[in-house]
């Protein structure tokens, strides 16, 4: 167990970091299946938005963001060959 206060502190801020970046984490991914399932009129209304999410996730590190980068082209991708 901790010795000090501020190490306490610590795990507490920690555990409250992970719980809130998980959430976010697990709504990008949500939003990604949404988006793959979609048919081709709903993907190109996701797509702007699904775009912002990725780039703000990756802004807030909550992702890396060449991880943002890759599942952007992916997406992209995805949506050219519905078309």
């Amino acid at each position: 167990m901790a010795n000090h206060k501020s190490t306490l502190k610590r795990i507490r801020q920690n555990a409250t970091r992970k719980e809130h970046n998980h959430y976010y984490a697990k709504t990008m991914r949500n939003a990604l299946r949404d988006f793959r399932k979609a048919g081709e009129a709903e993907a190109k209304e996701m797509f702007p938005k699904l775009q912002k999410m990725l780039d703000k996730l990756a802004k807030k590190n909550i992702i890396h963001k060449n991880k943002a980068a890759n599942l952007k082209s992916g997406a992209a991708q995805h949506l050219a060959k519905l078309a």
